[in-house]
């Protein structure tokens, strides 16, 4: 039995870890098995880590393709396990790059697959009733993705009150400093909280950027005014614990204009912050 053969280990949890990083079980029993032992004939490591012999070959080819066996010529060919120490990380990082190039592959996809789609997409919603300029969205990333749009969009004004939880962090949004490079008046209300020393330093890149920034102790929800006609008002769900955002989307110049109006009822009540202290000052 392959216990016998590896006493001072847990085959049974070994083999299962392995499996869980990416080895298949077939692979996982031999590198066991030649961890065990300094080096194996293929057909002999079949018997051992009980792999079917037509199958041998195949696991070690895999073996050695992950980095987790290497091949030792003699007279005939061996094989013997590489120190886990250097398999199991090599092994992560190569996975790793490989999921990082499928990512942006598929991201590269999508650009050209989403452009395509909201073609379709417009046109078949052409018959949408009389509240298609409202949407409902509860998804945290379908909001964020929302957010970003109208951002990167925005042509004139953009208008927030930022308050956690977060869908996106407006004091990590890059496409903030985008729109200030186009011309856009930026103005950010924060609510009150303790800022870490990266969050302060953003406020003073935002600052010096032109955004203008100013704390309230208390906002009544989430919101973001785009162009005074779209936007995204997001409220706390009353009902569960756990604090949890819907989204309300909107398109429409009238409800742009009462958003608008409520942040500049705020904004006026609200305090500069001063960027030498951190610290907000009363508004003269």
């Amino acid at each position: 039995m392959l216990q016998r053969d590896l006493p001072d280990m847990d085959f049974e949890s070994f083999w299962r870890r392995l499996q869980q990083i990416g080895l298949n079980a077939y692979e996982a029993r031999s590198y066991m098995v030649l961890i065990g032992h300094p080096r194996f004939k293929a057909l002999a490591l079949a018997a051992r880590a009980h792999v079917p012999r037509q199958k041998i070959y195949e696991v070690l080819d895999s073996l050695v393709e992950k980095g987790f066996a290497q091949v030792v010529q003699e007279k005939t060919k061996l094989f013997s396990a590489v120190e886990p120490a250097l398999a199991v990380p090599s092994y992560l990082a190569r996975q790793q790059q490989r999921l990082q190039k499928e990512v942006q592959e598929q991201a590269r996809l999508a650009d050209g697959l989403i452009h395509d789609l909201n073609t379709a997409y417009s046109s078949g919603q052409g018959g949408r009733g009389t509240l298609d300029f409202l949407r409902i969205v509860s998804e945290p990333a379908q909001s964020g993705a929302q957010y970003r749009l109208m951002l990167a969009n925005v042509e004139r004004e953009y208008l927030e009150f930022s308050r956690p939880p977060y869908a996106v962090d407006p004091l990590d949004e890059q496409l903030v400093f985008r729109a200030r490079e186009r011309g856009v008046n930026c103005r950010l209300l924060l609510e009150s909280a303790p800022m870490d020393i990266v969050h302060r330093a953003r406020l003073r890149d935002y600052t010096a950027a032109g955004v203008e920034v100013r704390q309230a102790e208390k906002l009544p929800m989430k919101l973001a005014v785009f162009d005074g006609k779209q936007g995204l008002i997001a409220l706390l769900d009353p009902v569960i614990t756990k604090p949890s955002w819907t989204s309300v989307v909107f398109e429409h110049s009238g409800m742009g204009d009462a958003m608008k109006g409520l942040f500049e009822e705020h904004w006026q009540r609200a305090a500069v912050v001063e960027m030498e202290l951190a610290e907000p000052a009363t508004r003269p």
